[in-house]
């Protein structure tokens, strides 16, 4: 099958007006008036380190007080139906429990993080001279 494709690039007519990363706003340094600065996210990473562990404990916590009153009242059954209850599922739950704390403790704590990045904390660097300062937010 062979196809006659007019361009090896991806020029579409309809996307030409798009100009990628073209609108980023530069920041200049106050103190060396140097046109390159980066974002620091400082209060993001910690936020996002704090959430994670914070959530990944109230995971588990949450997990294993459901099963544990789950595993009692399976072996409540199973005394009843004859079979033995396994710890598979206690130690299964709290894992999950877990990662699914960790990952909604994680994305809470990051956009906290962000909120405090862009209110309290300086958050941009100079890359020339290594100053750091705070941008008002728009």
């Amino acid at each position: 099958m062979d196809h006659d494709f007019p361009s090896t690039t991806f020029d579409d007519a309809a996307f030409q007006q798009h100009e990628t990363f073209a609108t980023q706003p530069n920041f200049g340094c106050p103190a060396c008036q140097s046109q390159r600065t980066t974002p620091r996210t400082t209060g993001k990473n910690a936020g996002a380190a704090i959430g994670t562990l914070a959530g990944a404990a109230g995971g588990i916590s949450g997990a294993l007080s459901s099963a544990i009153t789950g595993a009692e009242f399976g072996m409540a059954v199973g005394a009843v139906a004859g079979t033995v209850a396994t710890p598979f599922g206690v130690i299964a739950g709290a894992v999950l429990g877990a990662l699914s704390g960790g990952i909604a403790g994680c994305a809470v704590g990051a956009a906290l993080g962000e909120a405090v990045d862009d209110a309290i904390l300086r958050n941009r660097r100079c890359l020339a001279c290594g100053h750091t300062f705070s941008v008002p937010r728009r």
